[in-house]
């Protein structure tokens, strides 16, 4: 029988959609990658694919999960499976450089961005904002890795050549130039099926890049989920929500096979738009779902259902046989 397979490392941000999936009836399995085998002389079983690999599964003891991801993705696609969020999305997922070089091809503003590799070149870089603030942060990125405010280079020399430097995972440090909002929030807009679903409002005014996910172990610097402050909540569903920069994320998504996405921007004090974050594992906050009365992964289980119905209606099922592939949630084995 055909099914979803849903690609992932963390259940807890999938257990959310495997709910809803149950409560719509639909069949799917899950392939937790954080290790495994892959016989590539074996063809994938029959189904569609939705990969939910995050860019941070190393800070969860999963170091090379993403490696493995891309690797059965390309096994995936080779043999002509329908894959959502497949090969291309991961490739950005993990790269905030290749985010920035893809939005600044569709006309989307991004803050100025030097990546540096070695502790001398992060600190030359910084030398190029002429004394305004930046930040630092990972090029793999998720749960606000290296995220620092400098307003000197002495500063960021302090800190790199310090205890607390955080070591990127793949050796690519970011300095960008500091976008500050006037009121302290980024908006995130989220989009399932390439569609525009809505936009949430984020409060910044304890951190830099806020998770909203339930689940989310960021602390309470980054992700203070679920908390308020002075009876304000930290995320908010922005009713009625319209920007022309929406068509230009949708042509972004489309350009990438991106199916689904949450992607982040600032408004600076002259409210020009600076987009900085495509995140292609979204996770949604459930306070503020309930008080719109809109859900992202409800909306989500439904369209992997109907792409389900698509696939298994342009498919003649076949019977397996014995020497038929099968998986199994962490790995690859014979049947």
């Amino acid at each position: 029988m055909s099914k979803v397979y849903i690609i992932h490392e963390n259940s807890e941000w999938t257990v959310h959609l495997t709910k809803r999936l149950e409560e719509l009836e639909v069949p799917y399995e899950e392939w937790h990658l954080d290790e495994g085998v892959l016989d590539l002389t074996h063809e994938p079983p029959e189904g569609i694919f939705y990969s939910r690999m995050s860019a941070s599964s190393h800070t969860r003891g999963h170091r090379f999960a993403a490696e493995y991801t891309a690797q059965v993705l390309g096994w995936l696609e080779a043999h002509g499976r329908k894959v959502f969020n497949g090969s291309r999305a991961l490739e950005l997922e993990v790269s905030k450089v290749k985010q920035y070089l893809e939005l600044n091809k569709h006309g989307v503003k991004t803050p100025k961005t030097i990546a540096a590799v070695g502790k001398h070149n992060i600190v030359k870089a910084a030398e190029e904002f002429e004394g305004n603030p930046f930040i630092t942060k990972h090029n793999r990125a998720g749960k606000g890795l290296g995220v620092q405010l400098f307003h000197s280079v002495e500063a960021l020399k302090s800190y790199v050549n310090g205890p607390s430097f955080e070591e990127p995972v793949d050796g690519i440090t970011l300095i960008q130039e500091y976008i500050q909002s006037p009121e302290s929030y980024i908006t995130r807009c989220e989009f399932v099926g390439g569609e525009f679903l809505y936009a949430v409002r984020v409060d910044t005014s304890e951190g830099f890049e806020l998770c909203p996910a339930d689940a989310c172990q960021i602390g309470d610097l980054f992700c203070p989920v679920g908390e308020e402050v002075e009876q304000k909540p930290k995320f908010q569903v922005i009713e009625g929500f319209s920007d022309p920069i929406i068509e230009k994320y949708k042509r972004v998504l489309e350009a990438n096979n991106i199916y689904i996405a949450g992607i982040e921007f600032i408004q600076n004090q002259q409210g020009e738009i600076f987009t900085y974050d495509i995140n292609t594992n979204t996770n949604y906050n459930s306070d503020a779902e309930a008080s719109s009365g809109k859900f992202g992964m409800l909306e989500l289980a439904k369209a992997l259902k109907e792409e389900l119905h698509a696939y298994t209606d342009a498919k003649t099922e076949v019977l397996p046989s014995s020497d038929n592939f099968r998986a199994s949630p962490r790995d690859f084995v014979r049947s």
